[in-house]
């Protein structure tokens, strides 16, 4: 079980988490169907009062989840999508009960996939994604001392690791563990404020720092002995 997964107390959800739950529940009393328009970002942003960026933070999680399909242009907006195999694969996996147990077979997926993805990033890694993954994790440099935002700013950089990978199906298992992490009540190893976190947050950095190196650099072979100790206890 990794350190940012130990169950010792609740990381509270993200806003954009909040909305995106918010609308899933909306699309489920409206009793929707496939193909139906959901909403526009306007109308989204006017009714919740939220800003741009946490709406479109919550618009690219459901996206990312295979429940929401933007159409642009008139008459665009958002839409929910058809269920493909895969989406149907993560909706399944995202609405396994909550609770202690299902929490750590979540992790325990998460963690039999690691490996495989990060191998796979480092094959099929792009210019462009050696950007995304320098900006996420310098995102996780900058918030070591906000314990909420430290652990969202890790989920990032594992998704936009996850991203690069081809297989399609490996990708929406991982992915949807994620997201079942963040939804519920995502365990967290240390109270942010005590000196032994801000130590935490310290190791959690380096580690990922070798981790997206490698990825970077193609350095398959480095990659287990850097994925075993991200999987391993503090």
């Amino acid at each position: 079980m990794t350190p940012d997964s130990q169950l010792s107390t609740s990381l509270p959800r993200s806003r954009a988490e909040e909305l995106a739950l918010s609308i899933q529940e909306n699309i489920r009393q409206r009793q929707l169907a496939p193909g139906e328009m959901v909403s526009t970002l306007q109308e989204i942003r006017s009714q919740t009062g939220l800003a741009r960026s946490t709406v479109s933070e919550a618009v690219r999680l459901l996206r990312e989840r295979g429940l929401l399909e933007i159409r642009p242009g008139r008459g665009g907006g958002l839409f929910l999508a058809q269920p493909t195999p895969v989406v149907k694969l993560r909706h399944t996996l995202l609405t396994v009960a909550d609770g202690t147990t299902a929490t750590k077979d979540a992790i325990e997926l998460r963690e039999t996939l690691e490996l495989f993805i990060a191998v796979q990033a480092a094959r099929h890694r792009t210019d462009d994604d050696t950007l995304r993954l320098h900006r996420s994790l310098e995102a996780m440099r900058e918030v070591q001392q906000d314990w909420e935002a430290f652990m969202q700013a890790n989920w990032a950089l594992h998704r936009d690791i996850a991203a690069i990978c081809p297989n399609e199906m490996a990708r929406a298992v991982y992915l949807s563990t994620l997201g079942y992490l963040q939804q519920s009540t995502a365990p967290a190893l240390v109270d942010g404020s005590t000196a032994t976190g801000t130590e935490y947050r310290r190791r959690r950095v380096a580690v990922h720092e070798r981790l997206v190196e490698a990825i970077i650099s193609g350095r398959e072979a480095q990659l287990a002995d850097i994925v075993l100790e991200h999987n391993s206890p503090a």
